[in-house]
């Protein structure tokens, strides 16, 4: 399968899918050549005025889409590849957003040699600032990956990973906006505690959050020496670092991320 328009059926179009939806179509994949499946009528009239996207069933989907991307919630999966497995032609592409789900779970419910790429994004992609990973199941080949990654570009950066990695990138990359979400909302409360406005406390920590990110994006520098960079002899900075390490904050976001890559092999395993 060579990189270009195909038709595309989001299949379970929820959070995930809804992404990947309004990302190809801001990218200017062309309307008709996209499809969507909902469980809920209330559903597809919602995107269907949102977005213009045909809502189908899911048998539709699977006859009229060149590419297969299953986004629902990974407990939902198994019924929904009983439904439409036997109807999936082996040389069809299917892209799998469930999160902990991996190809193998769909090799074994799909026709043999059956291409599945595993993918895992987040929700920035809601400003173009995914970073989306993706890994091929054992038919997939380059080609595979590659239209996967033309797809998934426009929503921010790709990166193709081993496959045993994806439940590590669903700890770090796949949660992680929540992370950096509850620090920011943490810090403005500090804000607050200072004596800051709530709203001027979130204008400075969200712009300091931003020039922070792009500068560990754009200098090439590694984050040690740019925090370094802030942290003078016995000044502030290195006062609230001692406090940080104090209480943990590092080996809790190490027991975190392990926690987050836990439950992603438990979701696996409850829906084998």
């Amino acid at each position: 399968m060579s990189a270009g328009v195909h038709t595309v059926a989001v299949i379970g179009a929820g959070k995930i899918g809804e992404l990947m939806l309004s990302g190809l179509l801001r990218s200017g994949w062309p309307v008709d050549r996209l499809l969507a499946t909902a469980r809920r009528p209330a559903r597809a009239e919602e995107l269907t005025a949102r977005y213009g996207v045909r809502v189908v069933d899911n048998l539709t989907a699977v006859g009229e889409a060149a590419v297969l991307a299953v986004s629902v919630k990974p407990q939902d999966a198994a019924t929904l590849l009983d439904e439409i497995g036997p109807k999936v032609p082996a040389d069809k592409l299917v892209i799998s957003l469930c999160a902990g789900l991996p190809t193998s779970f769909f090799n074994r419910r799909l026709p043999e040699g059956t291409p599945v790429v595993r993918v895992m994004t987040n929700t920035p992609a809601l400003v173009d600032q995914a970073m989306t990973a993706i890994s091929a199941g054992a038919h997939a080949t380059g080609a595979h990956l590659a239209l996967a990654e033309e797809m998934f570009k426009p929503l921010g950066q790709t990166i193709r990973v081993p496959e045993s990695q994806q439940d590590a990138v669903t700890a770090l990359s796949g949660s992680g906006p929540a992370y950096f979400y509850l620090l920011v909302e943490a810090m403005i409360d500090a804000g607050i505690l200072l004596g800051l406005p709530r709203q001027v406390a979130h204008e400075l920590i969200v712009q300091t959050a931003i020039g922070s990110a792009v500068m560990l994006r754009d200098s090439g520098e590694h984050p040690v020496k740019l925090r370094e960079a802030v942290t003078s002899p016995a000044g502030t900075t290195i006062s609230a670092i001692r406090e940080l390490e104090k209480h943990g904050v590092r080996a809790a976001l190490l027991a975190a991320l392990e926690a987050a890559r836990d439950r992603a092999r438990e979701l696996a395993a409850q829906a084998d």
